[in-house]
């Protein structure tokens, strides 16, 4: 085991991170930006080095400045975290070639499956279903171009093959505005991704998010961790997770698991990845997979009693899996609520001091946050500022106790989107449970009419 780990990001991940270090005896260094001076896991650390100014792209995506920071302080590994450099093969590759660890998977397999259509053709050729579409990318011939969307049939979606995060895709449903948005994509795929390459997919009209957790280490043992419902979500960012994902067929959900843990073996992954689907009509289909830790983790720590950190540091470390799938048993259920500082409505960032932090408590409730009272949001990074999970027995149990922690949690000073999910939470629709990725924004578009 490693005896000291450079975190590479910030936030409550940062945090999430340190604390799973402190449980193994791992000693940490932080790195942060100006702006994360005062942050209560820069104070938590044993050592933390300043790497930049608070623009991101000069401190926690300057790549020469964090390895120094592992030069400097002995570090023997880096968990690059979620966001930021998680999924740069570069990066990963830097970090291996400077002589440390990087926790996660080797770069090529975060190359392969980072770029959306050799990650199709990989999970074809592993037997994961994937959408209907064109088969690699779109090649340049128009006449071409609209003969794969007529085969596939629309309405169709162009994406972005180096896309992610909801950026670089397009929602087609003629003929007449096909080749327009398939070149204004590859134009925007270019300038955001450094890669012009388009693909197209069947666009799917009512579809759920259903993800796969999966674990794998380098001696080809992989499993998966049953799977989380994704599909509350405004713009392709997520605001409510759960697992178990609710009126899905538990042998649907093995036989989509047990294919992820075997298309792990075959493309030789190692480390925590997730497996994204989109769900309709009973049928999986793979849209993307993430070489990371996912911001939800949280809720498959609840459900399995397995600390997915801590087994990313193990992996990394040159460990087998402790367990064969036989060993992992799903109980209860959660509920995560993304807590952002934002307006609950017209959703527009709101930096500035925290005045008064009041988390929420009681059974089955876990708060990951890494604010405090006079704790100064910066306007540099993501407005999310907590994570608030609830594990119930039941579904219904979830619910309650995640309606009573809103209830109780306050936080002034700022805007933050706590009146959106009392309401999701208390949606008959939500309550009922297997919403469409569309839900949340159709509800949205009525109320503001």
């Amino acid at each position: 085991m490693f005896e000291k780990l450079l975190i590479a990001n910030r936030g409550e991940i940062a945090l999430r991170i340190q604390r799973a270090c402190r449980e193994l005896g791992i000693k940490t260094v932080v790195v942060h930006s100006q702006a994360d001076t005062e942050a209560k896991y820069v104070k938590l650390a044993d050592e933390s080095v300043c790497i930049g100014p608070p623009s991101s792209r000069d401190s926690y995506l300057n790549v020469p400045a964090i390895i120094s920071a592992a030069e400097v302080s002995d570090a023997e590994a880096i968990h690059p975290g979620y966001g930021f450099l998680a999924e740069n093969a570069d990066f990963a590759e830097r970090v291996e070639k400077s002589g440390f660890v990087f926790i996660g998977p080797r770069p090529e397999s975060i190359r392969l499956m980072g770029d959306k259509v050799s990650a199709k053709d990989a999970m074809i050729k592993a037997g994961v279903p994937v959408v209907p579409g064109s088969e690699g990318a779109l090649p340049e011939d128009p006449k071409e171009v609209l003969r794969v969307a007529r085969s596939v049939g629309y309405p169709v979606i162009v994406k972005a093959a180096g896309g992610g995060g909801g950026r670089g895709m397009r929602v087609v449903h003629t003929e007449a505005a096909l080749l327009n948005a398939v070149t204004m994509t590859r134009t925007e795929a270019q300038a955001a991704f450094n890669n012009p390459t388009v693909y197209l997919e069947k666009f799917l009209e009512n579809p759920r998010h259903i993800e796969i957790q999966v674990l794998a280490d380098e001696y080809r043992n992989a499993v998966y961790l049953g799977e989380r419902d994704c599909s509350m979500q405004r713009r392709h960012q997520k605001i409510i997770e759960e697992g178990p994902a609710p009126g899905i067929a538990r042998r649907l959900l093995d036989r989509i698991g047990s294919r992820c843990a075997e298309a792990c073996r075959k493309i030789g992954y190692r480390g925590a990845g997730t497996f994204e689907f989109l769900f309709e009509n009973g049928e999986f289909y793979f849209i993307e997979m993430n070489t990371r830790v996912q911001v939800e983790h949280p809720v498959t720590e609840l459900i399995t009693g397995i600390d997915i950190v801590q087994e990313q540091i193990r992996i990394a470390a040159g460990e087998k899996l402790r367990f064969r799938q036989r060993d992992i048993t799903i109980r209860g259920h959660a509920i995560e609520c993304r807590i952002n500082a934002e307006d609950p409505w017209k959703f527009t960032p709101s930096p500035g001091r925290i005045t008064a932090w009041h988390p929420p408590g009681g059974p089955g409730i876990r708060v990951d946050s890494h604010v405090y009272t006079n704790y100064v949001v910066p306007p540099n990074y993501d407005s999310m500022i907590a994570k608030v999970l609830a594990y119930g027995d039941t579904r219904e149990q979830a619910i309650r106790r995640m309606r009573i922690a809103l209830s109780e949690m306050a936080v002034d000073g700022i805007q933050t989107n706590l009146a959106l999910h009392r309401e999701l939470l208390a949606d008959a629709h939500f309550v009922t449970g297997g919403t469409s990725i569309h839900y949340l924004e159709r509800k949205l578009a009525l109320r503001g009419a």
